[in-house]
C-alpha cells in the first residue's frame, strides 16, 4: 500500500477532474533538472522490529558530549515533570485556541506562561506566540518603530548576540529602518558615550543586551537613562536564567524585554524548537506582537479565558497587523511555565546561583593555565565568559570533541566579530567540578601544543 492510499484508477479520475493528462503535468513549472527522473534510492519496505533495530543503530553512533557551549542556548538540566506533563494529548496536538469555549486548558496555559514572564522580566504584560530571542528582540524594535512614529531609527550595540543583529537586518529588508551600532570598549561591554552620541531625536529605540554576548554584565539603567533622555525606549535583551539573581528589566527602566526562553523547559536539540519570551509596559499592549489571552468571568461568575488580543495578520488587515507571526509556539511556551512553577523563584535562584559559582571556579582555573587568558578581565560576568587561546579556537574545539567534551564556542563562528582565538566558554547548574576538570585537560593539551 503507497503512503498516498488511492488506487491507480482513483488518480486517474482525479487528473481527469481536473483537466490535465498525467502527473508530470502538475509539475510542468518546476524546471526539469530539479525533477525526480526516477524514484528516490529508499531501502526496502521493512518490519517494525527491523526499522527499530537500524534506529537504534544510527542512535548508537551519535556521541554524548559535555557541553560548555553557549551562546544563546544552554545545557539547563529539564525536571522530569516537564516532559510528563507537555506529552498529554490536550496539549501536544493543540493548535492555535481560535475557539475559546473548546480551548480553556490551550488558552489557561498560555494565560500562567505570561503571567511568569511578566514577574520574571518585572514588567506589566507579557504575549505568547515569538519564535526565538532573536525574532523576538527585531519585533520590539518594529513595535518601537510603530510606538515612536516618526522617529525610526534603531541603535543596538555591538555586544549584542550577532545573531539577534542579523535577523534585525533580515527584518528590516522590509522596513529599511536606520540602525546604528554602539561600539564596545576594549573591555567589552557597550561603550556608553558612544552610544549617547548616537541617540537623538530621530531615534525610536536603544536596544542593550546584559549578560551581554560575551557573558558580561552590561549597565542597563545607564543605558535607559541615555535612551529616556532623549525620548527614545529601552529595549533590553536578557538571559532570563540571570533573573534568579539580578534585577529584572523592568526594575532597571526598561520599556520592553526581550529574551530566548529555551532554558526552560526546552533540551537542546539540534538548534530548536525554541520559544521567544516578550514583556512590556501597559501602556504599549495595543502594540504588542503576538497573542495576549486574558481572564475573565462568564454569566455565572467563573473564570475563562480568552484571546484578549490577536493583532496578527490572520485575524485583521494584514496592513494593519503588528506581527505577521502565526505559529503558536504553545507548546515550547508550556514547557517553559511547567519547569518555572516546578522550581519558583528559589529554584531558579539557585540555578543562576550554582551556574556562577561553578563558571567563577572554572575561570580562576582556566587562567592559571599559560598560554591561555580572558579577552575581557576586568568586567564581572555571570556564568559565560571568553578566552584567547594560543590558536585558532575551531582547533580547541575539535580537539575538545575527540575527548567528549564540547569546551564551548569558536568566536570566529559569528559575523561582524574578528576573534580567531576566542573561545566562549558556559557554564550551567549540570556542569560539576570533575567536569571542569576534564575541560582543563583540554585545554591545557590545547595550550602546550
Amino acid at each position: 500500500m503507497s503512503f498516498v492510499p488511492h488506487s491507480n484508477a482513483d488518480r486517474k479520475q482525479m487528473l481527469r477532474t481536473i483537466g490535465v493528462s498525467s502527473e508530470d503535468e502538475l509539475y510542468a513549472d518546476i524546471p526539469k533538472q530539479f525533477r525526480l527522473d526516477s524514484p528516490p534510492n529508499l531501502p526496502p519496505a521493512m518490519s517494525e522490529w527491523e526499522a527499530v533495530k537500524v534506529l537504534q543503530g544510527l542512535a548508537e553512533q551519535s556521541r554524548q558530549l559535555i557541553c560548555f557551549a553557549g551562546a544563546g542556548y544552554y545545557d539547563h538540566h529539564v525536571p522530569a515533570v516537564v516532559d510528563h506533563l507537555i506529552r498529554r494529548s490536550e496539549f501536544y496536538t493543540a493548535y492555535t485556541p481560535y475557539q475559546a469555549e473548546v480551548s480553556q486548558g490551550t488558552l489557561q496555559a498560555i494565560y500562567e506562561f505570561q503571567s511568569l514572564v511578566c514577574e520574571l522580566m518585572g514588567l506589566d504584560v507579557a504575549n505568547a506566540s515569538m519564535y526565538d530571542g532573536a525574532s523576538a528582540m527585531a519585533e520590539a524594535a518594529l513595535m518601537a518603530r510603530s510606538i515612536q512614529k516618526p522617529r525610526d531609527k534603531i541603535i543596538l550595540s555591538a555586544t549584542i548576540n550577532p545573531h539577534y543583529r542579523q535577523v534585525l537586518d533580515t527584518y528590516n529588508l522590509g522596513f529599511d529602518m536606520p540602525i546604528e551600532v554602539a561600539p564596545r570598549t576594549p573591555s567589552g561591554i557597550t561603550d556608553l558615550d558612544a552610544l549617547g552620541g548616537l541617540v537623538d531625536q530621530q531615534t525610536a529605540a536603544v536596544i542593550v543586551q546584559s549578560p551581554n554576548f560575551y557573558g558580561l554584565i552590561e549597565d542597563f539603567e545607564a543605558a535607559a537613562k541615555l535612551a529616556h533622555d532623549a525620548g527614545a525606549l529601552f529595549i533590553a535583551v536578557v538571559d532570563p536564567v540571570s533573573l534568579g539573581i539580578l534585577k529584572s528589566p523592568g526594575e532597571c527602566g526598561a520599556d520592553v524585554a526581550v529574551a530566548e526562553g529555551q532554558p526552560f523547559g526546552n533540551a537542546l536539540s539540534y538548534g530548536g524548537p525554541v520559544l521567544g519570551l516578550f514583556a512590556a509596559r501597559r501602556d504599549y499592549i495595543r502594540s504588542m506582537p503576538g497573542r495576549i489571552v486574558g481572564m475573565t468571568r462568564d454569566v455565572e461568575g467563573q473564570r475563562g479565558f480568552v484571546l484578549t488580543l490577536q493583532t496578527r495578520e490572520q485575524h485583521i488587515r494584514r496592513e494593519k497587523a503588528t506581527s505577521n507571526i502565526c505559529t503558536n509556539q504553545g507548546l515550547c511556551a508550556l514547557a517553559a511555565a511547567i519547569h518555572l512553577s516546578t522550581v519558583g523563584p528559589e529554584g531558579l535562584r539557585q540555578v543562576a546561583e550554582t551556574s556562577a559559582q561553578i563558571a567563577h571556579y572554572a575561570y580562576d582555573r582556566i587562567v592559571e593555565i599559560p598560554g591561555l587568558e580572558p579577552l575581557f578581565p576586568d568586567v564581572p560576568f555571570f556564568r559565560e565568559f571568553a578566552i584567547k587561546t594560543p590558536g585558532p579556537a575551531r582547533e580547541v574545539v575539535g580537539r575538545g570533541a575527540e575527548r567528549g567534551v564540547l569546551v564551548g564556542v569558536a568566536l570566529s563562528r559569528f559575523p561582524h566579530i574578528d576573534l580567531a582565538d576566542g573561545l566562549l566558554i558556559a557554564f550551567t547548574e549540570k556542569r560539576s567540578r570533575q567536569d571542569v576538570e576534564l575541560l582543563l585537560e583540554v585545554l591545557k593539551e590545547a595550550a602546550h601544543a
